[in-house]
């Protein structure tokens, strides 16, 4: 008399498990990160993986609380492959969010991609100025910087210190001319000369000839990656470090002083971070990334590690659900996490507002040559586009 009443149990149960399956399988979070992972700019991508590891481990692996899995691509640094590889994530391997890239070029490419597939881009690194703009985007945030922000802070020390007859040089793509953009936005001395060289260029001795028969008082660059390695090299080897004074953004960090040692001795870079910031996140991040890795990380490294911690901060307040992008971006927008750069907001067009720092490379009584802060030059600095940005909330 009980046997249907029992297999009706045993049904009803069975189709309970199977129906649960596909929702408990949907619980895995994936995030797609795209970096550079070959030739001479891979140094860069290599050191933005370790730090996702490093706020994986923190966060126990899971992103929001979810198992997280993260699949990592390789740009080559072109924007077609960037878009091949963002594609590639969101259809065959449907990832909730992408977060990663280097370079503005290919974050330009990359950016309407994701975001015209309803999902969230967190940039780490790119700060292409259209994108802080009038090109800005709900689903897109970044926790790195515009552009523009730390040759404007480099500007103004320049400008305030009377520095005269600036020579520059940057190579020939989107971040380069916003480096150079934001320099003359606060320095209004003489620029001798400006020169653009081909993005990923390794020789720089006609360069270096060249601006040597212009005679300047100083000298501004901005080289990232493996392209700051040689150009510090040679500058160096042309005997013209401590002779001509070089001021830079983004050439001279963690990853080109191992490579050129005594080369970057006493230049000067602008930036918003350093691993020698005195807060109790960053004393973390800092340490637990030198016991496992053996280096000090750097600040490529820095915004890659802060952008799983703002994904996750999301996924808390939205209790792990991925498919609320209106409720995910809310909470994003309030960057509700203990940040390696003291705490931060954000500007309307979803650009930190933050302190720029001046950094001197110097030799530390253990022998080693590391960066460290000089002073403040912006205190809560905002980007020079965010007017144009037409998001309101």
């Amino acid at each position: 008399m009980h046997t249907p009443t029992r297999l009706l149990t045993a049904v009803c149960a069975a189709a309970a498990v199977a129906f649960a399956a596909p929702a408990f399988a949907q619980q895995k979070l994936k995030i797609g990160f795209i970096t550079t992972m070959s030739g001479p700019q891979g140094v860069i991508g290599a050191y933005m993986k370790d730090s996702v590891e490093l706020a994986l481990d923190h966060l126990g692996r899971k992103v929001g609380g979810l198992e997280t899995e993260i699949i990592y691509g390789d740009d080559q640094t072109k924007p077609e492959v960037g878009v091949q590889v963002a594609e590639e994530m969101l259809k065959k391997h449907q990832v909730d969010f992408v977060a990663g890239i280097i370079w503005s070029n290919v974050m330009m490419a990359v950016m309407p991609v994701v975001t015209g597939a309803g999902k969230i881009m967190v940039g780490t690194n790119a700060g292409a100025s259209p994108l802080a703009g009038k090109s800005c985007h709900e689903l897109y945030f970044s926790t790195s910087w515009n552009n523009d922000q730390a040759p404007e802070a480099m500007g103004k020390y320049l400008q305030d210190t009377g520095v005269n007859d600036l020579y520059v040089m940057a190579p020939n793509y989107q971040a380069g001319k916003d480096m150079v953009a934001g320099l003359k936005r606060y320095y209004k001395g003489r620029i001798v000369e400006e020169i653009f060289t081909r993005l990923g260029q390794q020789d720089y001795q006609a360069e270096i000839s060249q601006m040597r028969s212009k005679n300047p008082k100083a000298v501004y660059a901005f080289y990232p990656g493996g392209m700051g390695i040689q150009f510090l090299k040679q500058y160096d080897q042309a005997g013209l470090r401590g002779q001509l004074p070089l001021y830079t953004v983004f050439t001279v960090d963690e990853i080109s002083i191992l490579a050129v040692k005594e080369a970057a001795l006493g230049n000067l870079e602008t930036r918003f971070w350093s691993p020698d910031l005195k807060n109790a996140a960053n004393a973390k991040y800092v340490g637990d990334y030198k016991k496992k890795y053996g280096k000090l990380p750097v600040f490529y490294g820095a915004q890659s590690y802060e952008g799983i911690l703002l994904i996750d901060s999301a996924l808390r307040a939205t209790k792990g659900n991925v498919k609320d992008a209106k409720a995910l971006v809310m909470a994003m927008r309030k960057a509700n996490y203990a940040s390696i750069r003291g705490p931060y907001q954000f500007n309307v067009n979803h650009h930190p507002i933050q302190n720029f720092y001046l950094l001197r490379a110097d030799k530390q009584s253990g022998g080693d040559i590391e960066m460290r802060i000089q002073k403040t030059i912006f205190e809560k600095h905002k980007d020079s586009y965010s007017q144009d940005c037409k998001m309101k909330w």
